[in-house]
């Protein structure tokens, strides 16, 4: 399989590897992959297969075995103050705010300043909850939960947006709702995403470009040629469904590739 070495990216991920262990075996296996400026990238899989891993190394969260990873063309050595994190759950501190929960990266760096307060308030509004500033989380919905932790993920405007699977546990509109929020947010300030998601259907409405991973590597890659701004009618096109299909084989090939090369019991 081609990789993507040659392919300049604002995120460079080299042949990175990672395993808990020096004797144990590689959670990500030898991963190349590059994120243009300004796109969107999905990474698709099955639970198990490495995807939160490779997620929290282009984070600087966890660092490499082997390989590097690069943003800007700078290796990471830790957490990137240029990047936004956005988790699987909200995470958000039941004792504050929505507006001071979005304002918390903030305030753990400096003071926090009017400016800082009215880019907060400008934040909920462009997400529909500029009447919930003063809600404390026990009295935000989960989708509204969910949209207070993508404003403190873009507060401080990150070059670079990393999510893990962070609506998997809303309702099918709530969770269209909040693609559509993120895909207007990163277009209006030209944010670079990596998306983890282990629903198809997700990462063909969201992406550039989706790779499905499986036994730490990266398996199979697709650009999705889909017009942007992208509508909810989209989900219905041929082109939407022949992409989900394909990816739908890929997975599927990939689950046989994997129960064929397990031991016999």
């Amino acid at each position: 399989m081609s990789t993507d070495r040659s392919t300049p990216g604002f995120v460079a991920i080299e042949q990175v590897r990672y395993r808990y262990g020096a004797n144990d075996p590689a959670i990500v296996d030898g991963v190349d992959w590059a994120i243009p400026r300004g796109e969107i990238h999905c990474l698709l899989g099955r639970s198990g297969c490495g995807k939160t891993t490779l997620l929290k190394l282009a984070a600087g969260l966890l660092g490499p075995s082997e390989g590097a990873i690069r943003i800007s063309g700078e290796a990471l050595h830790g957490p990137s103050l240029h990047a936004g994190f956005v988790f699987q759950a909200p995470t958000l501190l039941d004792w504050l705010s929505a507006l001071d929960n979005v304002l918390l990266p903030v305030s753990l760096r400096r003071r926090v300043t009017a400016a800082d307060r009215d880019a907060a308030r400008d934040l909920l509004a462009r997400i529909g909850l500029a009447d919930f500033a003063t809600r404390r989380p026990a009295e935000l919905s989960g989708g509204q939960q969910s949209r207070v932790a993508l404003a403190r993920a873009l507060i401080g405007n990150p070059d670079l947006l990393l999510l893990d699977e962070p609506f998997a546990a809303l309702d099918a509109l709530t969770r269209e709702e909040l693609q559509d929020d993120l895909l207007r947010l990163c277009a209006l300030n030209g944010t670079t995403a990596l998306f983890v998601t282990h629903d198809i259907g997700e990462a063909v409405y969201l992406a550039d470009k989706v790779a499905v991973m499986a036994a730490g590597r990266l398996a199979h890659r697709r650009r999705i040629e889909l017009p942007r701004p992208r509508h909810r009618d989209i989900r219905y096109a041929p082109s939407f469904i022949a992409a989900c299909r394909d990816l739908r084989d890929a997975m599927d090939g990939e689950a046989g590739t994997a129960a064929s090369q397990r031991p016999a019991a």
